[in-house]
């Protein structure tokens, strides 16, 4: 039996290019886009910080990447019911629409990721690749938090 390849940052490096290959099936929307539709779908009406936790970004990528979203149309921002010095995030029509496109084309991609996969090797990949997001998550600084 020959040995696993244990070129892990190169590994991910390749998986990650051919994944973005594949991602350019949605269009104008990028992964990271994909991502805030399939947030707020969840979640409409979320805060920008809310939003930023569940990607894993700072405020100001965020920000930047909901700006984006809003000039496309397919995110609009309402003034907070109850806090005027917020905002709260939806999904418009069309981002309900474009959220529906990536969701195929996403399903359609995790069935070929697993592939052959059992669940319990399935399971110890999401471990370990939850394990990287973990080991290298920015750490907490003045500069990040606002």
């Amino acid at each position: 039996m020959t040995r696993p390849d244990r070129r892990l940052i190169y590994l991910l490096s390749v998986a990650y290019r051919r994944m973005e290959t594949r991602l350019r099936a949605l269009g104008d929307t990028s992964g990271a886009q994909a991502g805030v539709l399939f947030y707020l779908h969840a979640h409409e009406g979320a805060a920008l910080s809310d939003l930023a936790h569940a990607l894993a970004m700072g405020l100001p990528g965020t920000s930047g990447l909901v700006d984006r979203m809003v000039t496309a149309g397919l995110v609009e921002r309402r003034a907070h019911d109850h806090d005027g010095r917020q905002w709260q995030l939806f999904l418009t029509r069309r981002g309900h629409a474009t959220r529906d496109v990536a969701s195929t084309i996403a399903a359609d991609l995790n069935t070929k990721l697993a592939g052959d996969f059992t669940d319990k090797e399935l399971e110890v990949v999401a471990r370990w690749l939850a394990h990287v997001a973990a080991t290298f998550a920015p750490t907490k600084t003045k500069e990040n938090e606002s």
